[in-house]
């Protein structure tokens, strides 16, 4: 199944505007028809979600777009793709602590609070 532009901004939603610059970025390579309109398919679909991730755990857009390159290339840029999530991974990791220390503060204070509060 094909979608328009307008489906697939719909169906992930992803603004027009988002799509068109990730195709500038090469982050999302879109197919034309005969009369030159874009695009997209389910494979497509697939591809954005897994985009809509990474920007969620905080990867950088350099980082997705270096992987996107890759990802077309095929099968025998695996490794570097490998790499790139794996290295990727690491950050994320050292973000979660981060996060963790910063909700353990919280927490504490939010003790001090209380016990305060309740005396």
């Amino acid at each position: 199944m094909h979608y328009s532009i307008g489906q697939f901004s719909s169906l992930t939603n992803i603004s027009a505007p988002t799509l068109r610059y990730y195709e500038k970025e090469q982050i999302l390579i879109t197919h034309r028809d005969a009369g030159g309109r874009r695009f997209y398919t389910a494979q497509d679909i697939d591809w954005i979600l897994f985009i809509k991730k990474l920007k969620d755990t905080g990867m950088p857009l350099k980082d997705i777009r270096e992987y996107a390159i890759l990802r077309y290339q095929g099968d025998s840029t695996m490794q570097q793709r490998l790499e790139i999530l794996e290295k990727h991974k690491l950050s994320v990791i050292e973000e979660k602590e981060k996060w963790d220390t910063n909700l353990q503060n919280l927490n504490n204070k939010i003790t001090i609070y209380k016990e305060k509060l309740n005396n």
